[in-house]
């Protein structure tokens, strides 16, 4: 039986729909979730972090500055693919702050007054690098050396050449990692904290920098002109902070990153993905068998 070229058309449309529904549950599954963002210093807080929108020290002069001159608001987002290690080559000195990236420019304005974490010197410290969307990789640490001045643009040789504390693959708690090292003991004052995060699992590396007071009495941890997140505060003076007790060790390969703090994650995703996939093959059989029937009593 020959149907019409209308009738044909109508009954092929269903079948279509439920080609791309499966074809695209298929792409989706293959193909890993489009990430906005990724992930910040929160302990001593990131300029990024401080300044942004879930930041205590928004609304201070450095930050008010900063935003005029780029958005700052995904403080989670600043990364540069396909670096592999090459820091100081494809980071332009002067830009340290912003990795480079036009948008963040307002993290390199050289002033005096950026929001800074005491910290004491030589202190036993766990930094808190939030993350919303947690990968592995290497975390690196380093700190400016003597020479360096908050009145000129931040260089390479500003810091010092190895870190003071590099962590590959540390556990990640309720959307943090927290990394627990001893500060340098030879610092005081205002200095800068540059912490790179060069992911193992996507071509990506992260750029923060956090200015610090050094002080030799003062206070571990606490800020001048910003608080940390409030779930950051509560360590004893020169001790790391007690972990939460529901610690989740990063899982082995890309399958259990969490979309998003706070939303469904990939496993989970996936899952329903594959669902729907699945609904779209039974759709197109069936469909397909009804053809095959028609064609048969015809």
């Amino acid at each position: 039986m020959h149907l019409p070229s209308v009738h044909r058309e109508a009954h092929m449309r269903p079948w279509r729909t439920a080609a791309a529904i499966a074809v695209a549950g298929l792409v989706a599954v293959l193909v890993p979730a489009a990430a906005g963002a990724h992930g910040s210093v929160q302990r001593p807080a990131s300029r990024g972090y401080a300044c942004g929108p879930e930041g205590a020290a928004r609304s201070t002069d450095a930050c008010v500055a900063a935003r005029a001159e780029g958005d700052v608001t995904d403080w989670d987002n600043l990364r540069v693919p396909n670096v592999a290690g090459r820091d100081a080559e494809v980071i332009p000195d002067g830009q340290l702050c912003s990795a480079g990236i036009r948008r963040y420019a307002g993290l390199d304005l050289v002033r005096d007054d950026w929001p800074a974490t005491t910290l004491r010197s030589g202190a036993e410290l766990t930094f808190r690098y939030r993350t919303t969307i947690p990968h592995r990789g290497t975390f690196r640490f380093y700190v400016t050396n003597r020479a360096y001045t908050p009145d000129r643009p931040l260089r390479w040789a500003d810091l010092e050449r190895e870190p003071f504390l590099s962590v590959t693959d540390p556990e990640v708690v309720d959307g943090v990692y927290e990394i627990s090292g001893r500060l340098p003991a030879d610092r005081s004052g205002r200095q800068l904290i540059y912490t790179i995060w060069q992911n193992s699992d996507t071509p990506d590396t992260y750029y923060s920098c956090s200015d610090v007071l050094f002080s030799a009495t003062g206070a571990d941890g606490t800020d001048t002109g910003a608080a940390d997140d409030p779930a950051a505060s509560g360590a004893p003076d020169g001790a790391a902070a007690t972990a939460p007790a529901n610690r989740v060790p990063l899982p082995a390969g890309g399958l259990g990153r969490a979309v998003r703090t706070g939303s469904v994650d990939l496993v989970t995703y996936r899952l329903l993905i594959i669902s729907v996939t699945l609904l779209g093959v039974a759709a197109i059989a069936g469909f397909t068998l009804v053809r095959l029937r028609r064609r048969r009593s015809g």
